[in-house]
């Protein structure tokens, strides 16, 4: 931004405010000064900044972790700034390098067509459907042929691009790098050019995308977008970025009880870092909070205070209310009124816990039942079972696996 602009927009109380809730969390805001004088431009002409957020559909559902940066857009849309959604079609088709030791397999048009559909319905759990601008990158992309392609890549070039970490090390380690691996970074770039985008968000392995952006622009002639990046969410581990193959994550769409009952889970350390990057309480109440649990609170309420509020975003205010009282009387050793009920047909005569156990997929094997048995870990009908050569007949059974597991099995006689 040119030094004009940033002399003739006064920095006002509110203009302080709007930083304070764009810095939240954040990891970086680059530059902040011109995403200052951009806050004050808005505020002075009332004309809301364009703030985009790009997502590559390259699963069918997305888990809390990806809600960081969606968390973000929604406090800049209730300041009054246009959002935009942006469902990455054509890039997905490249596949983004960022992070990889290796080239990644793009995804077919069917996968991304599939992935997409659910991509826009599940963000807006968290923004608001009715003020989000959503486009396809595909819609300025593939218009762009192949003449395009050319002159966009005279933009920048390979020394530039070879400084990108995962390209450097695998170059240096041997590792192939395909020549689509390069128009990657340049296509999302393209993308705040075609939106004329004034800031874009992303996680903290996409800073050297987000910047290509603003290189981008400066290229076409436009005034460059800031930058935003958040920060990747750990998991219910603490230790690893919240991931699937890493089994320590929250699904948005999972039944109200497990992602309540996921919530409580996590240790009262990290509860205090979901708080600032999940939760929509202000940064004030959040500090309140801290210090009644420092000054002798019980960590465990700040805690269902969280879980309530996840729960209730992406289900229900209802929902989280009988997810805590299932919690309750779950820990207390009591049986909840709703659990999956499965008939299952005797053959030969009653049959031993640990084989029903695997029979009704509470556990994976018959051993595995056995020792979660020795360790207390089985109930029948509310009562632990310690008997591991007890067997059942014909009858109705509430069998419970931990703290969570629950299946009411009928067993009818040959």
């Amino acid at each position: 931004m040119n030094q004009a602009s940033v002399s003739t927009f006064p920095v006002t109380d509110r203009v302080l405010e709007a930083l304070a809730v764009t810095q939240r969390g954040c990891e970086e805001l680059i530059p902040e000064a011109d995403w200052v004088q951009k806050l004050a431009r808005s505020e002075a002409t009332k004309t809301p900044l364009r703030i985009k957020l790009g997502l590559d559909p390259t699963a069918p559902d997305i888990h809390i972790g990806h809600t960081v940066v969606l968390n973000k857009m929604r406090q800049l849309q209730d300041l009054g700034h246009q959002v935009i959604f942006l469902i990455g079609d054509f890039t997905s088709l490249i596949g983004d390098p960022s992070g990889r030791n290796s080239t990644r397999p793009p995804l077919t048009s069917e996968q991304i067509k599939a992935n997409a559909e659910t991509y826009y319905k599940q963000a807006s759990l968290v923004l608001d459907p009715a003020k989000t601008e959503i486009r396809y990158n595909s819609e300025w992309s593939l218009p762009l042929g192949s003449m395009g392609m050319i002159q966009l890549a005279a933009k920048y070039t390979v020394a530039r691009m070879m400084e990108r970490n995962d390209f450097h090390d695998r170059f240096k380690a041997g590792s192939p790098i395909s020549v689509h691996e390069f128009l990657y970074p340049l296509m999302q770039g393209y993308d705040s050019v075609a939106l004329k985008s004034d800031l874009e968000l992303g996680g903290t392995d996409q800073k050297f995308n987000l910047l290509m952006g603003r290189h981008l622009q400066i290229e076409y002639g436009q005034e460059p977008q800031c930058i935003l990046t958040m920060p990747l969410l750990e998991g219910l581990d603490g230790v690893d970025k919240m991931s699937k193959s890493k089994n320590n994550y929250i699904g948005i769409t999972e039944d109200a009880n497990t992602m309540f009952a996921k919530v409580l889970s996590i240790s009262d350390t990290l509860m205090w870092r979901w708080y600032t990057l999940l939760s929509f309480r202000s940064l004030a109440e959040i500090e309140a909070l801290q210090r009644e649990v420092e000054g002798g609170r019980n960590p465990k309420d700040a805690k269902v205070m969280l879980a309530k509020e996840i729960t209730a975003r992406f289900h229900s205010a209802a929902a989280a209310d009988a997810a805590e009282q299932d919690f309750i009387l779950r820990s207390k050793g009591g049986i909840p009124e709703e659990i999956e009920e499965q008939t299952l047909r005797l053959e030969g005569g009653p049959i031993g816990i640990a084989a029903l156990l695997k029979q009704t997929g509470l556990v994976a094997s018959s051993g595995e039942g056995n020792r979660l048995i020795d360790g207390g870990g089985v109930r029948l009908d509310a009562v632990a079972i310690s008997d591991k050569g007890l067997k059942l007949g014909a009858g109705s059974y509430v069998l419970q696996v931990g703290k969570r597991k629950f299946k009411r099995v009928i067993l009818t006689g040959t």
